[in-house]
């Protein structure tokens, strides 16, 4: 399995515009973070954790050509902004794209996007199909499990694959949901900033968690400008935890 960090950022981005904070004025590039997404190939297959709107810069970015599925952890458009530039793929590929979602999430996809839904689509509208996920779901013979938790009051999906887990945007987990957790040898969990947050974690509540889990090894994303200097807040972490940055490529 090959896990690239395409965005890092919270839904504004690093930096922030018009911040001049000692984080957005970084040179450090790991303190650059476009909006949170991450690519896992497995088996042969490409599959896209959400697709916000820095989608069509991260994959030039990491030099993608082509995505086998995308899978959504909720509807906020930081998550779901890109969506229109997968039109690429149907040109290149010749196919549509599937996404992978709850109900709620699908629905509003085909609210928001209606052009690329209608019976007599805008000519050139994306070409996707649209897929309810349930709790265990199997795309191309690849097996994933969804973990349930809440951003805030929004309900809020992540993901298992294998050894691998990716939670982005949670502010509460329940101990049922964390069940499908153990056992995980790499977890990826949000991290928002060190003060607590209304709707994610902060990064005591994250640690607090990973080290409930205990995986070999845990990667914080959808980090803010508020989190402060990566080089910084990575000497205070601990031996088995590291902040995500984007481009970051993890094998395993």
């Amino acid at each position: 399995m090959k896990v690239t960090f395409l965005g890092t950022g919270t839904s504004q981005g690093v930096p922030v515009i018009a911040c001049k904070c000692e984080v957005c004025l970084s040179d450090n590039h790991k303190d650059k973070r476009l909006r949170t997404s991450a690519l896992i190939e497995v088996d042969g297959k490409s599959f896209l954790i959400d697709i916000g709107p820095d989608f069509r810069q991260q994959m030039l970015n990491a030099g993608v050509d082509n995505i086998d599925a995308v899978l959504l952890t909720h509807e906020h458009h930081d998550h779901v902004g890109g969506l229109d530039d997968v039109r690429a793929f149907n040109f290149i590929n010749k196919c549509p794209v599937d996404f992978y979602a709850d109900s709620r999430v699908l629905e509003y996809l085909q609210r928001t996007f209606s052009y690329a839904f209608g019976e007599n689509k805008y000519p050139g509208a994306p070409n996707i199909n649209l897929h309810e996920i349930d709790d265990i779901f199997t795309i191309d013979d690849v097996r994933f499990i969804r973990i349930k938790g809440f951003h805030y009051r929004l309900p809020i999906s992540g993901f298992r694959v294998g050894d691998f887990a990716y939670l982005t945007d949670f502010n509460y987990i329940s101990d049922e949901e964390k069940e499908k957790l153990f056992g995980v040898k790499y977890l990826v969990i949000n991290a928002l900033r060190k003060q607590k947050h209304i709707s994610h974690f902060s990064l005591p509540e994250s640690l607090k968690l990973i080290k409930e889990i205990s995986p070999k090894k845990a990667y914080l994303t959808h980090l803010s400008h508020q989190m402060g200097l990566h080089d910084e807040v990575s000497k205070i972490l601990p031996d088995n935890v590291e902040i995500a940055y984007d481009g970051l490529v993890i094998e395993f």
